[in-house]
């Protein structure tokens, strides 16, 4: 074997050597690739929580924070319990076979998270309405937070009370979320895709979430 298949061995083989070292390096790249990616994804949904977060505390501060007179609270508050008797009874009506399983709207927000077909339906119901699930969030605070204490106005009891709600709502909340939920409810009622009878409002009243006053 003369010098130079000698030296034609050694490279191949130094060239193979180098080519097992940037296999390894490639390797290796992919692995801190996947790993940023997986880093910068579990980041950005952390900050999509404390985001979440801090606009729920915001939002609840809001509700808490606002000074209503009794006779305002009434009012809003019975725009935002129509609104959500709405939406269960809507949902209802396109899932009949779900109507004892879904007895209340926390019982639908609930079933949708791991239900598709309650949550498409949801889904249809929040557009019909045009309403988002920030919206539900809000009124739902609302609902929480004052719900011990607020009477439910019928549509008339109302209108005696006061004549521009949209007026109370822009004047006394600041809080855009929770303003903006507040008139989308009352445009909702205002386009009668609330309206029902007074005895069916009752029987909702009473059935669908006990704790209201009628």
């Amino acid at each position: 074997m003369n010098n130079e298949t000698t030296a034609l061995i050694s490279l191949k083989e130094a060239m193979k050597r180098v080519d097992h070292k940037l296999q390894a390096l490639e390797a290796q790249f992919k692995e801190l690739d996947c790993t940023k990616n997986g880093l910068t994804q579990r980041f950005e949904e952390h900050s999509k929580a404390l985001a979440s977060q801090a606009a729920q505390d915001e939002l609840w501060r809001a509700v808490l924070a606002t000074k209503f007179t009794s006779m305002e609270l009434n009012i809003l508050y019975s725009y935002v319990i129509e609104v959500l008797i709405c939406l269960h009874t809507r949902v209802l009506e396109k899932l009949p076979d779900l109507v004892r399983s879904l007895p209340t709207l926390a019982s639908v927000l609930r079933r949708k998270v791991k239900n598709q077909h309650v949550r498409v339906m949801w889904e249809s119901v929040l557009e019909e309405c045009g309403l988002q699930e920030g919206d539900i969030t809000a009124l739902c605070t609302f609902f929480i937070a004052h719900g011990n204490k607020a009477e439910y106005y019928g549509a008339k009891v109302r209108q005696m009370y006061i004549r521009d709600v949209t007026f109370l709502i822009t004047n006394m909340v600041k809080n855009q979320a929770l303003q903006d939920s507040l008139l989308r409810a009352v445009q909702v009622i205002g386009k009668g895709k609330a309206a029902r009878s007074p005895e069916e409002q009752k029987s909702s009243l009473k059935e669908l979430i006990p704790s209201v006053r009628s």
